[in-house]
């Protein structure tokens, strides 16, 4: 067994592209290996940002050779199927057999295929890869016309030590790489993985992007520990720059004073956004004035002119972002609604402008009824109004990610309610199942109506997710509305507010919208999001459905109670014993209602009841009926179960001793509206027929 050793050689590839170039890299290798019948033991890729290695081990030297049969038409067939046969295969007629089979004698080729070195397939399956490799972006340079991510440089094609022969974008493979930009320019030649691992690291590159993220965190680490501080942790940013160095040396610099006063938001994103440093925080969790630079080489002075280069670039990022902080607050929020105007939320869907007053009218109208606060509509007014005022404000132009957040510092500035800062800080949120879900009431009335008007007006003029595709990130609204109301226990009708937000697009739709038809499609796209959410807890799906089918069950804090006592009863075994009756009753009833052409509804009459078992359930159904009704009332669901349970024993004991289809017309149709009652009894807990098993 051998071993099959890739590298491409560029320019600079963009860091968010290697990980995917990697795992296609890799896909694309593997595939052809086994559609060339060759197996191996392990495939590795890694990435610089200068490189892209894959290395294939325990690969046969040679294919397997390989026996095919073919199975053609009868010998006596038309002269030209068979010549269609033999043509298809490269074959004359002397060179296939004849064999009888059941249906005569029919024609069979046996193509036999010696294999070829592995050397040699390895070169046409690489060539292949790298023609077929999906860059999200890519380029042609030179006279070439051939697209890559950057201009290749260098291809490294080694198999068993030989080099394997290939031809790519006017560059020949060799066996040869080159180091460190800097530290390492010279090429030199490698024998196989092994020594071309080690010569790289000894030309300052390290190949492993797992082993960069770790020296550049515990560097980092240190270098703030010894000041006193600590790094803000941020995964993201780290896995970026892991894959900007080959040979990552983090250094610390000095963010200068006159900066410090500016939000430390601000601070943070302009540094992450253009530079790449890590921020560092005191023991208090505030921001530091220090920040940390990952080099890409080692210089003579430590380091030093780096750093300095460094803080000189970022005194210049900072003055802009403090010349947008005193700009911006030199005006109230209040000023900039009327730029509002004429931002274009939607194309169909009107203006920012016209979605903040909507929002105004969804957050002050039973959304804050739902909620604690007896100012609480006026606040969740002044907030909603205000909260896509910062869209208009310089500093949020330069960085948008910070949108809500400028808006809660200028509104601060104004000297508004702190929670109605808040409230536009947190008005996105929740944007994440790791984001924090808001809690105060002003904040919660706010982002509950920021997200309701989004779906509404979505789902209005039918733009609604597809498979994959959510362009308007309508499921990550869907599950904010589900965590804002569950996480505070709202008490909110989803079909009456859903309502209300459908009013309020009437004018900018310019037509009548309908509202029963919008709600009940939102409503069930909200309840395949709830089902998502609800998954890790280990709640069914079909458990949902059968109590979201109920008439007017539209309150998610009542629904879910309900959903895990239903769950908790259906789990037992008086529920399983129960859910078959109740599948039994329904099948009878719906295959006699089929048969007779009539519907069997209402109550059975008790004068016609003759077994003792049929007056049991009579007794057992009312009895249930007035017990559950009067739990669901108080909504004491586990009562209600419990209500239901009492009905096994009578159920069971009907179907064991009393036939229903009864000689007496009369005897029948009263025992087939007994078996009705029992869906009944059942459906005022939960659509049954919608529960698997």
């Amino acid at each position: 067994m051998a071993e099959f050793l890739l590298e491409l050689l560029s320019e600079e590839i963009p860091a968010r592209m290697q990980g995917k170039a990697c795992d296609d890299l890799k896909r694309l290798v593997c595939d052809g290996l086994k559609e060339a019948g060759l197996s191996f033991d392990t495939a590795l890729a890694r990435a610089t940002p200068r490189r892209l290695a894959l290395v294939v081990d325990g690969l046969p030297t040679e294919q397997p050779d390989v026996r095919e049969e073919r199975k053609g038409p009868k010998a006596d067939a038309p002269e030209k199927a068979i010549e269609g046969f033999l043509k298809s295969l490269g074959l004359t007629r002397d060179q296939v057999e004849e064999r009888e089979t059941p249906k005569g004698a029919v024609l069979f080729a046996v193509i036999e295929k010696q294999g070829r070195a592995t050397s040699d397939v390895l070169g046409e399956i690489t060539l292949a890869a790298l023609n077929a490799m999906p860059w999200p972006k890519s380029m042609k340079w030179g006279s070439g016309t051939v697209r890559w991510v950057r201009p290749l440089q260098g291809i490294l094609a080694l198999f068993d030590g030989a080099v394997v022969p290939v031809e790519f974008a006017g560059v020949t493979s060799g066996k040869a790489t080159i180091g460190h930009r800097f530290h390492a320019p010279a090429w030199f030649d490698v024998d196989d993985f092994s020594d071309y691992q080690a010569k790289l690291c000894a030309a300052h590159v390290l190949l492993d992007a797992a082993e960069r993220r770790e020296i550049i965190r515990n560097k980092a680490d240190e270098l703030a520990k010894a000041e006193g501080l600590s790094v803000k942790v941020d995964d993201g940013l780290l896995n970026e720059v892991a894959g900007l160095v080959e040979w990552p040396v983090p250094l610390i610099g000095r963010i200068d004073d006159q900066f410090m006063e500016v939000p430390p938001e601000v601070l943070t994103a302009s540094m992450r956004a253009h530079q790449k440093y890590f921020s560092l925080e005191t023991s208090a969790g505030e921001l530091a004035s220090r920040f940390i630079v990952v080099a890409n080489l080692e210089a003579a002075d430590g380091g030093n002119n780096i750093v300095a280069g460094n803080e000189r670039v970022l005194r210049a990022r900072l003055a802009d972002a403090k010349f947008f902080w005193d700009q911006d607050r030199k005006v109230s929020l209040e000023s900039r609604l009327p730029a509002l105007e004429k931002v274009i939320f939607h194309a169909k869907l009107g203006t920012v402008a016209e979605r903040v007053a909507r929002m105004q009218s969804l957050a002050a109208g039973s959304i804050s009824g739902a909620l604690p606060g007896d100012d609480l509509a006026d606040k969740a007014r002044l907030a909603a109004r205000l909260a896509k005022a910062d869209l208009a404000s310089g500093m949020v132009a330069e960085f948008p990610e910070l949108q809500g957040l400028m808006g809660r510092y200028y509104a601060l500035a104004d000297e508004l309610p702190g929670d109605v800062a808040e409230a536009i800080a947190e008005h996105y949120s929740p944007q994440g199942p790791n984001d924090d879900c808001p809690t105060a009431p002003v904040s919660v009335a706010v982002a509950l109506a920021d997200k309701l008007d989004l779906l509404v007006g979505f789902f209005a003029i039918d733009e609604k997710p597809t498979g994959s595709k959510d362009p308007f990130a309508l499921r990550r609204a869907a599950l904010g509305v589900i965590r804002l109301i569950m996480q505070n226990e709202l008490r909110l009708s989803l079909r009456g507010v859903i309502g209300e937000a459908v009013v309020g697009y009437a004018e900018a739709l310019h037509e009548t919208v309908d509202t029963v038809l919008v709600a009940d499609h939102l409503i069930a796209f909200i309840a395949d999001r709830l089902k998502v959410h609800l998954r890790e807890d280990g709640v069914r799906h079909d458990h949902i459905d059968a109590v979201f089918a109920l008439e007017g069950e539209d309150d998610l804090v009542r629904l879910v109670a309900r959903v895990r006592a239903l769950g908790d009863f259906v789990a037992g075994e008086d529920g399983a014993n129960l859910l078959t009756a109740y599948k039994r009753a329904s099948n009878i009833v719906w295959a006699e209602e089929k048969k007779d052409g009539t519907g069997y509804e209402g109550d059975a009459s008790e004068s016609l009841l003759d077994a003792a078992e049929e007056k049991s359930l009579f007794a057992a159904l009312n009895t249930a009926r007035e017990g559950i009704a009067k739990s669901v009332e108080i909504e004491d669901f586990a009562a209600a179960m419990s209500a239901l349970a009492q009905l096994r024993a009578p159920v069971d004991a009907f179907f064991e001793n009393v036939t229903v289809n009864a000689d007496d017309a009369d005897v029948r149709r009263n025992r087939l509206l007994l078996l009705s009652q029992i869906r009944t009894a059942l459906g005022a807990v939960a659509d049954f027929s919608k529960i698997e098993g």
